[in-house]
């Protein structure tokens, strides 16, 4: 009888292991087959190379400095939308008049396509009919047209910050579950000992938000790290695939180039790096919450 409810919960879950098995591991155990196999451009699987595909990705210097791009890009955008998101949800958490109209407003970028979003900010972004130059000499910033999207330099960061604009709205929304669930009696008892906002913050909304904040933090970085529309919209990962991160330089080795073996090893890589984020972020929040 024991046994029994033991391996009751198993049984009642095997139906959804099942399907995660089948959505989750059935693509890489195809992907790693594509990736240790030379495999033409009509997808058809010819001789075993073992470890060829993945040696010669890592002799592309394109691939390592996608790598390192993809770093910076993901960090940035996760990084700079937390810091953008808690102030905003801090705001929108408050009673204020208008406030409903505010949170729309908030949330309107989220309801647009991403792919629509990158059109417009690459018409923006527009060397010489771009609104962005035309309102910065209109303010007397500039004095001639800034060809925004032509150099790395220029268009890497601009990139980074139209991610952070796309992903606010999500951040926000998540972090707003949160406030939203701190009980006032918290706040009511602190202001009796004479405690300010910033205490308040800092010794009650922050602590209590910081299973939120985890969230936000691991899906928008599974979100970002595997982000195409923006980069591919923008600049296409160029120039000279400076601009270029693992999933554009994955989409041009696979469909443009013809490599699938070395594009389905790309994916293999990236599917790696994720989840070795994943697994030590949930280990160290998790130790921290224990101490």
């Amino acid at each position: 009888m024991r046994a029994e409810r033991a391996f009751l919960p198993y049984l009642m879950i095997a139906p959804s292991l099942l399907l995660a098995a089948a959505i989750v591991v059935w693509p890489i155990v195809e992907l790693s087959e594509l990736a240790s196999h030379s495999v033409n451009r009509f997808g058809q699987i010819r001789d075993f190379v073992g470890l060829a595909n993945f040696q010669s990705l890592f002799a592309d210097p394109d691939f390592i400095a996608a790598v390192w791009r993809t770093l910076v890009w993901t960090a940035a955008v996760v990084f700079g939308a937390l810091i953008v998101a808690v102030p905003v949800a801090l705001v929108l958490n408050e009673d204020f008049y208008g406030r409903n109209v505010a949170r729309v407003i908030v949330m309107l970028p989220w309801a647009v396509s991403l792919t629509m979003t990158a059109i417009v900010w690459r018409w923006a972004l527009s060397g010489e009919s771009g609104m962005l130059n035309s309102a910065l000499m209109g303010l007397g910033l500039i004095d001639s047209n800034i060809q925004w999207l032509a150099s790395a330099a220029t268009a890497f960061p601009m990139q980074i910050f139209i991610a952070i604009v796309v992903t606010v709205p999500f951040t926000v929304t998540i972090l707003l579950g949160g406030l939203s669930s701190i009980p006032d009696d918290l706040y009511e008892a602190a202001a009796l000992e004479g405690a300010g906002r910033f205490a308040m913050f800092r010794k009650i909304t922050l602590p209590l938000l910081k299973p939120f904040l985890n969230i936000a933090m691991v899906l928008n970085t599974i979100y970002v790290f595997n982000s195409f529309p923006i980069i591919w919209v923008t600049t296409q990962g160029g120039p000279a695939n400076s601009t270029d991160i693992l999933v554009t330089y994955l989409y041009k080795l696979g469909f443009r180039l013809g490599k699938l073996g070395e594009a389905s090893a790309v994916s293999l890589v990236m599917f790696a790096m994720l989840l070795l984020f994943t697994l030590v972020y949930v280990r160290l929040t998790t130790r921290r919450e224990v101490a």
